[in-house]
């Protein structure tokens, strides 16, 4: 029975030691989504730990609980940004590797498909989140720290498409990638914050685009 009761006790606590750990990385969650919504709504300026408490409708201080300093706060905010930008496309919606593709598909077409529905989802379900990017970039211009740790989260996606244009036979996959990179991210400032703000490509516009460079880059 003294057995019985120790197993229960040590169930319980493991459960309740999963629950807590379930709420806190809940919070941590909301409150870096949170700081990247006031990002996007009100600048860099408009955020502190207190706004965040507020916006997120948590009791004051829990913000300065979880990110003591305004620089533990911004790399907060660049982790989850960096996670839920990894995120715009489901598993189902990735391009399988040039070696795994089934039926006779075009690996170039797919990574283009791929490529064209997440910029597309950036340029517009996910604007808000563009918009706080580039806050935190112009940030990270300013603080050493932060700049460091950006440009490594920054490397999570650089990388994998590097590998990406390797399995296409790129000759140069690192520069292409970058390439590609570079395009993207001139259509993002373009049409989150320039010339073409009120002129975002439709999703078939970008797919021709992604496929023009791929198919130069592969000399096909």
């Amino acid at each position: 029975m003294t057995a019985d009761r120790t197993a229960a006790s040590a169930s319980a606590a493991s459960v309740s030691a999963s629950a807590t750990s379930a709420s806190a990385a809940s919070r941590a969650e909301l409150i870096a989504d949170t700081a990247l919504g006031l990002l996007a709504g009100r600048g860099m300026r408009g955020l502190t730990h207190r706004a965040v408490d507020e916006a997120a409708g948590l009791p004051l201080g829990s913000t300065s609980n979880h990110a003591r300093t305004r620089a533990a706060l911004l790399k907060a905010a660049v982790r989850r940004l960096a996670q839920r930008e990894a995120e715009v496309l489901t598993p189902d919606e990735m391009p399988r590797s040039a070696g795994a593709v089934r039926n006779g598909a075009d690996p170039v077409a797919e990574l283009a498909d791929a490529l064209s529905l997440a910029l597309h989802r950036s340029l517009t379900a996910q604007r808000d989140l563009l918009i706080a990017r580039y806050e935190l970039a112009l940030e990270a211009t300013r603080r050493p720290e932060l700049r460091e740790f950006y440009d490594a989260t920054g490397r999570g996606f650089r990388e994998p498409l590097e590998a990406m244009m390797t399995a296409l036979g790129s000759t140069e996959p690192r520069r292409h990638a970058r390439s590609l990179v570079a395009w993207c991210e001139g259509l993002m400032f373009s049409c989150a914050a320039g010339a073409d703000h009120d002129a975002v490509p439709d999703r078939a516009t970008l797919r021709t685009g992604f496929a023009e460079l791929l198919r130069g880059m592969l000399n096909e």
